[in-house]
C-alpha cells in the first residue's frame, strides 16, 4: 500500500475560499483505495463551521522550536467519506474571521509554522507517507524543510514531495532576512537558485526547486507558465524543470453537480430531456430575479471572483453594445469595487436584461448553471477553471477565451463539421469577445437544432475526478518507482 499525504491551506468540506478546496476535498476520494492510502492535513481555523469542528477528535500535542520560541502544536483528526483528515491546531496562528488575512508577513509566518508542524507531527501520528503532495505557496516550505532538517531523521528517508501550482500569481514573497529569521533556514537556502527571487524570499519558488515533481492544473497552463507572459517571474525555473512538470486538468464532483438530481434547481433534467425541461429553470430564475420573463431570450451566466484576471474589463467595454442584443446577463460574485459597481450600474441601466448579484450564494449559483443557455469566461489567464466544467455538465454552453484550462476543456464549435462543446476566441480583445458571443447568439437563434447538438455533446463529456485521479496515480507510481 502506497501512502500519500495531501497538505493544503483549505479543503472541502472543512474550509473553502476557492477552487483549491474543491481539489483537496474531491481528489483523495477518487484515488484507488486498493493501492493508495491517502490522507489530508489542513490548518484548524477558528472560523470553520461548528458542525465540522464537532467531528474532530484530539490526537496529540507537542511544542516545536519555531521563530525563536517554543510554539504549541495541537493535532486533531476527523474522518469524512472514508478519508482521514488531520488538523494543525494553533490558537495564535489560525484565529480570525477568515482563513486568509491581508497581512502578508503574518501569512508567511503562519504557513511556515504550518509546514514545519505537519512534518514534525508525522512520527507522532504514526503515518509515514511515501509522497507528500503540497498545494500552492502556503505549503512551499515542506519540500525545503524535508531537504533541510528532516533528512537527518531516519523516519523521513526517501520521502518524496510533489508541488502543485493552482495559481502561479500567488507566491508568498517577503524580505529575505525576515523570512530567514522566521523559518530558521541557513544562508545556503537563500540564493538565486533556491528561495531567493528578485531580491525577495519566495516560498513557492522554494517548493518548486526542491520538490521531486511539479504539477499544475491543466496541460495548456503547464506550457504557458514557462513563458514570460504567464510565468510570473518563475518561467526560467519552470522551463528548467520541464521534464518534472506535468499538467493534469482538475475535475468536478459529479454527484454535487448533477442536473438530474440537483435539489437546488427548479426542474431536474438529463441529456435526454433537456430540450423540454432546462428552459423551466430559466423561467423560474427570470421570475426570481425580476428579469423580463421571456423563455426564448438567450440567457448568459457569469459566476466569478470579480478581478482583473477574469477578463471583466472586456465585458465593461462591450456591455452597452451587448445589451442591444436580445440577451439577458446574470452575474454572481464579489471582488474589486470597480467591477462590483460596473455590474450594479448596468443592472440599473438595463433592469430587464441584467441581474447583478454582488454576493456569493451556492444555491443561486446552481440555479444559474441550470437556467442559463451560455456561460461567459473571457479570462486573461485561467490555470484550470472549474466553472466551465460545471457549465458543460449542466448543458450551459461555455463562451471562453483560449487560455489555460479553458483551452483544454472547451472544444470550439465547428459549424462545418458539427463538432465542439462551446465557443472560443483567441486574443484578449473586447471586439473579438463580442464577435464570439454574437456567433453563439446566431447559432442559438437561427440554428436551434445545431445549438441543441452542442448542448448534447457538452453534457456527455466527462470531467469527473475519476479521470484526473488516474493521471495522479500514474505520477505517484512513477515517483515511488
Amino acid at each position: 500500500m502506497k501512502k500519500i499525504l495531501f497538505v493544503a491551506s483549505e479543503g472541502v468540506p472543512f474550509i473553502k475560499t476557492g477552487g483549491l478546496a474543491d481539489v483537496v476535498g474531491s481528489l483523495p476520494k477518487c484515488i484507488d483505495k486498493k493501492y493508495f492510502d491517502v490522507r489530508v492535513f489542513l490548518p484548524k481555523y477558528s472560523c470553520m463551521r461548528e458542525e465540522v469542528k464537532a467531528k474532530m477528535k484530539y490526537v496529540t500535542h507537542f511544542y516545536m522550536d519555531f521563530d525563536w520560541k517554543n510554539e504549541y502544536v495541537g493535532v486533531l483528526t476527523a474522518e469524512v467519506d472514508g478519508i482521514t483528515y488531520y488538523f494543525i491546531d494553533s490558537e495564535y496562528y489560525f484565529n480570525g474571521f477568515k482563513p486568509y488575512g491581508n497581512d502578508m508577513l503574518f501569512e508567511i509566518e503562519k504557513y511556515s509554522y504550518f509546514s514545519k508542524a505537519v512534518l514534525s507531527a508525522l512520527p507522532l501520528i504514526d503515518f509515514q507517507p511515501d509522497i507528500i503532495h503540497c498545494h500552492d505557496w502556503q505549503t512551499g516550505l515542506i519540500p525545503v524543510y524535508l531537504h533541510e532538517r528532516f533528512q537527518g531523521d531516519e523516519f523521513f528517508w526517501g520521502m518524496k514531495s510533489v508541488m502543485t501550482i493552482h495559481n502561479l500569481k500567488f507566491q508568498g514573497r517577503w524580505d529575505v532576512k525576515v523570512v530567514q529569521n522566521i523559518t530558521g533556514l541557513s544562508d545556503y537556502y537563500f540564493t538565486s537558485d533556491k528561495l531567493e527571487s528578485y531580491k525577495d524570499a519566495n516560498l513557492l519558488k522554494g517548493g518548486l526547486v526542491f520538490a521531486d515533481a511539479i504539477t499544475t492544473v491543466s496541460n495548456t497552463y503547464a506550457g504557458e507558465i514557462m513563458t514570460d507572459f504567464y510565468g510570473e517571474g518563475l518561467n526560467g525555473l519552470l522551463a528548467a524543470r520541464a521534464n518534472d512538470l506535468r499538467g493534469i486538468v482538475n475535475g468536478i464532483d459529479y454527484e454535487d453537480f448533477n442536473p438530474e438530481t440537483d435539489p437546488q434547481i427548479k426542474t431536474n433534467y438529463t441529456v435526454e430531456d433537456f430540450r423540454k425541461n432546462k428552459v423551466k429553470n430559466k423561467a423560474a430564475l427570470q421570475a426570481e430575479l425580476g428579469l423580463k420573463e421571456d423563455p426564448k431570450a438567450m440567457m448568459i451566466g457569469i459566476i466569478s471572483r470579480l478581478t482583473d484576471q477574469k477578463g471583466l474589463d472586456l465585458i465593461d467595454f462591450m456591455m452597452d453594445e451587448l445589451c442591444q442584443d436580445n440577451i439577458q446577463l446574470v452575474v454572481i460574485g464579489t471582488g474589486e469595487e470597480k467591477y462590483e459597481n460596473m455590474f450594479r450600474h448596468f443592472a440599473w441601466k438595463y433592469p430587464e436584461k441584467v441581474s447583478a448579484n454582488i454576493f456569493y450564494s451556492d444555491e443561486l449559483a446552481h440555479k444559474v448553471y441550470a437556467a442559463c443557455d451560455a456561460y461567459l469566461m473571457p479570462s486573461l489567464f485561467e490555470p484550470c477553471g472549474l466553472s466551465q466544467l460545471i457549465a458543460l455538465r449542466y448543458g450551459t454552453v461555455p463562451i471562453v477565451r483560449e487560455t489555460g484550462g479553458l483551452k483544454d476543456t472547451v472544444e470550439p464549435y465547428n459549424e462545418y463539421e458539427s463538432t465542439g462543446t462551446g465557443f472560443s476566441f483567441t486574443n484578449y480583445n473586447a471586439h473579438e469577445m463580442l464577435a464570439c458571443i454574437r456567433n453563439a447568439e446566431r447559432i442559438y437563434y437561427d440554428r436551434k437544432r445545431e445549438w441543441n447538438k452542442i448542448v448534447d455533446r457538452a453534457m456527455t463529456v466527462d470531467y469527473s475526478w475519476e479521470n484526473s485521479a488516474l493521471k495522479y496515480q500514474e505520477m505517484y507510481d512513477w515517483l515511488i518507482g
